[in-house]
């Protein structure tokens, strides 16, 4: 979870620190370009943001889940419907990627200098 902290942190300080920085105007033509939203695609855009934050705290939840499996804090029963309810949530991810033309390595964000936001 630390580790997810210090991205949020090295993220949030490449951004500009007043909005009409976003015009271009010292960074470059590049940032104006990279905020265009194209009204075609808005909709995918979203669900693609959506479905990677939802991603995010799937594999989080996975690594905490695995955790718990390694330290024994869990019963051979909460083990099963663990792995069960995980196993369901990644296919329905499947499936809704699928859905909108999306893998799930689509989901996996380059932040730049950060490298991605999922671990490949």
């Amino acid at each position: 979870m630390r580790e997810v902290a210090e991205a949020a942190d090295r993220a949030f300080s490449l951004l500009p620190a007043r909005p009409d920085d976003l015009s271009g105007s010292g960074r470059g033509p590049g940032a104006a370009r990279r905020l265009h939203a194209d009204p075609d695609t808005v909709e995918r855009d979203l669900v693609k943001l959506v479905l990677t934050i939802v991603e995010l705290l799937r594999q989080l939840m996975e690594r905490q889940a695995l955790h718990r499996v390694d330290e024994g804090d869990l019963s051979e029963e909460q083990e099963e419907r663990l792995g069960l309810t995980l196993m369901l949530l990644h296919d329905r991810m499947a499936e809704l990627c699928d859905r909108y033309g999306l893998t799930l390595s689509d989901l996996n964000l380059d932040l730049g200098p950060l490298g991605t936001l999922l671990p490949p």
